[in-house]
């Protein structure tokens, strides 16, 4: 189901926080306020793809946050399992420290309100979501299993939105901050391709 233009949906659920406490009731919607979000699924911890992305998104945490953006991901594991592979090092499987908010969706509530739960494995797949600061999901992308996300593309589709709210021009193929965008307009694309 296309989300895309429609109102995030809110959910209450176990999470490990950034500073490692675990909470029982973290409410999405009360949580993030004035900021733009990035809420991405993954499909279980201790597997393969997954610990790649989670450190991906890690490592450009200070990216998301220069451009007043959240984090926050979900699985279906528990808090506690969430906590044991941060407490478990890169080199040994692990994830290490993590800058955002992990949730846990054990009974795959979170992740069938977001439609996004593989049709055969009940786990969710890897779904992105780009949500801004009225709530509305602007970017929405999903990947079966076995392919990582392009955490890099996430980021340049903050800056896109964050770019078209600021000018009104839309942004093109490829675009990327600093590149040419066009007014929205026939006039507009013509001089795109001059």
């Amino acid at each position: 189901m296309n989300l895309v233009t429609q109102t995030a949906p809110n959910f209450v659920a176990p999470a490990i926080l950034k500073n490692g406490n675990i909470i029982n009731e973290f409410n999405f919607k009360q949580n993030i306020k004035n900021q733009f979000t990035v809420l991405f699924f993954w499909p279980m911890d201790f597997t393969f793809v997954c610990p790649t992305e989670i450190i991906s998104f890690n490592e450009l945490y200070p990216e998301f946050k220069k451009r007043n953006t959240e984090i926050i991901g979900v699985s279906k594991d528990s808090v506690f399992v969430h906590k044991a592979w941060q407490n478990l090092s890169i080199q040994k499987g692990g994830i290490g420290k993590i800058n955002y908010t992990m949730v846990s969706d054990i009974k795959g509530e979170i992740q069938d309100s977001y439609d996004v739960t593989h049709p055969n494995m009940g786990i969710a797949l890897r779904a992105t979501f780009v949500i801004d600061k009225n709530w509305i999901i602007r970017h929405q992308v999903i990947n079966d299993l076995p392919f990582g996300r392009n955490i890099k593309d996430i980021l340049r589709m903050v800056d896109a939105i964050t770019f078209h709210e600021k000018h009104g021009d839309v942004c093109p193929a490829n675009w990327e901050t600093g590149k040419t965008s066009i007014h929205p307009s026939e006039e507009g694309l013509k001089k795109y391709y001059q």
